[in-house]
């Protein structure tokens, strides 16, 4: 019997998705906007006025990215939920600013990134004093310790953890393999896709996953390190419990990325960007992978520590994205039903009050409108 299909298992995830709310809301979130004030701040204070730039932009634009990555942080035990999020978010701004400031134009970019985003895996390494320069090849005043202020945070906190060795030999390692994709992806223009599939095939080696599948999941493995950290804020956890979440969050992640990028997809053809999903022959080996890794997921979330907890983080995440009306254009739209039919009935009352909440949200948008002076103004 599949996770989605035991009974049991769906009422505890029911029951987990409730308390997960209740401690958000009391616990997490306005620590998360503590958080986000304090790197405001201190992004402020960035001189070179391309990098204050780029930094209070994510901030800006992406703290959604930081408010739903710390709801793991529920999993925490109330004394370490402090801690969990602080780590969970400074990791989550880090990865946000570095995805810009690798896209950024360079003479060597998959140099000059990994440079850059030694600061990711460093923040991680809980054996390491973060105190590398990493704007060794940037042409301008550097960040002024941006990059390892945000690194000793994340380092701090993770420290403060009960079962931090637990989790150190794991957790490094999902942060080098993010970092090094974003690199990578954002080298296509200039490397081509060459340096990309050679990488991801020699890494994608042993695993269960295909290079593709294995990129995606690389790509989104933020997410992993967010749920490392998690980990570690129990003290029953194991080494062996550490690589077992690491492992199922990789290919958690290639449901995340596709998705993200499938509701994209449409976009970024009538604009002429290039999509990810091309990788792929056609959409329907998209959709039978894509299926495939899903199931396998719902099925390992049941041998993981709070595996309830983490199927319903899921389940929100899929739903978010297939709840978009862009999910159900002609590409998109057997991948998100697809993605939808291997989570049923876990995710149906959460896709029920995504789409509720979409339809208020456009509906507000409307009526007010025309006191901003129309709709076309």
């Amino acid at each position: 019997m599949s996770a989605i299909g035991d009974r049991w298992f769906v009422t505890r995830a029911g029951l987990a998705l409730a308390f997960a709310h209740a401690r958000y809301w009391t616990s997490v979130a306005p620590r998360v906007s503590q958080q986000l004030r304090r790197w405001e701040a201190r992004a402020a204070e960035i001189v070179d006025p391309t990098l204050q730039g780029l930094a209070l932009g994510k901030l800006r634009d992406e703290r959604f990215n930081a408010e739903v990555a710390a709801m793991i942080a529920t999993i925490a035990p109330a004394r370490y939920r402090e801690d969990t999020v602080e780590a969970i978010v400074a990791l989550q701004i880090m990865y946000d600013y570095l995805d810009v400031l690798t896209e950024q134009p360079a003479a060597n970019p998959i140099r000059d990134g990994l440079h850059y985003t030694k600061a990711f895996s460093d923040a991680v390494t809980v054996s390491k004093v973060t105190t590398d320069d990493y704007y060794s090849y940037y042409q301008g005043a550097g960040d002024g310790g941006y990059l390892t202020d945000l690194a000793c945070a994340v380092r701090e906190a993770l420290l403060s953890l009960p079962a931090v060795e637990a989790i150190a030999d794991i957790i490094p390692i999902s942060a080098y393999r993010c970092a090094e994709a974003q690199v990578r992806i954002h080298a296509l223009q200039s490397s081509g896709v060459d340096q990309l599939e050679g990488w991801a095939r020699t890494e994608a080696e042993g695993t269960e996953l295909q290079w593709r599948e294995w990129l995606f999941g690389a790509m989104g493995s933020v997410v992993a390190a967010h749920a490392l950290i998690a980990a570690a804020a129990d003290e029953h956890t194991t080494l062996e419990q550490a690589s077992e979440i690491d492992s199922t969050y990789l290919s958690l992640c290639v449901l995340t990325t596709v998705l993200d990028h499938l509701v994209d997809h449409e976009h970024d053809l009538s604009t002429g960007e290039e999509s990810y999903l091309s990788f792929y022959e056609n959409p329907g080996v998209l959709t039978q992978q894509i299926a495939a890794v899903a199931g396998r997921v719902m099925a390992r979330v049941r041998t993981i520590p709070h595996g309830p907890h983490h199927a319903v983080m899921l389940a929100g995440v899929v739903a978010y994205y297939t709840s978009q009306p862009s999910a159900m254009g002609d590409f998109a739209r057997p991948v998100a039903e697809q993605a939808q039919a291997e989570l049923r009935p876990l995710i149906t009352p959460t896709l029920a009050t995504m789409r509720a909440w979409r339809l208020a949200k456009r509906a507000r948008l409307q009526w007010q409108a025309p006191a901003g002076g129309g709709m076309g103004s």
